[in-house]
């Protein structure tokens, strides 16, 4: 797939400081939220992982990332199973934060790289005229 100006352009990936704000913040909350109790790790780890699938699905409407097709769905369904192991109504056992964190960290990151490297950077180029 080409690779346009305009996709680099307005892909939030690739500026710093959108990065930070759509992906940058949500992750370090996910990080310490793993030594808080478990309601507040629910909470900040749902909202966390909405805010990066939201993050995810509209940059990839608006510059075509690969990854985020793949990563922005990802990570709202892991919402599912966060919610479900910490308001306790499907217990995953003693392990269950550790397994979760896990799946979302290795899911994202091979995500990212899998779907990239298949299809290229980007999905679809960017129409100038719109």
């Amino acid at each position: 797939m080409s690779e346009s100006k305009l996709n680099v352009e307005k892909d939030w990936v690739s500026n710093r400081r959108n990065y930070i704000l759509a992906w940058g913040i949500p992750i370090v909350a996910l990080i310490i939220a793993i030594w808080l109790p478990s309601l507040a790790k629910t909470l900040t780890w749902s909202a966390s992982l909405l805010w990066m699938g939201t993050a995810c699905l509209l940059n990839a409407r608006r510059c075509g990332r690969t990854h985020c097709y793949f990563t922005g769905p990802f990570f709202l369904v892991m919402v599912i199973p966060v919610a479900l192991h910490g308001f306790n109504i499907v217990p995953l056992g003693p392990d269950g934060w550790k397994w979760l964190g896990i799946t979302i960290g290795v899911g994202g990151g091979g995500l990212w790289c899998l779907t990239e490297k298949i299809w290229g950077k980007f999905f679809i180029e960017i129409d100038r005229s719109t």
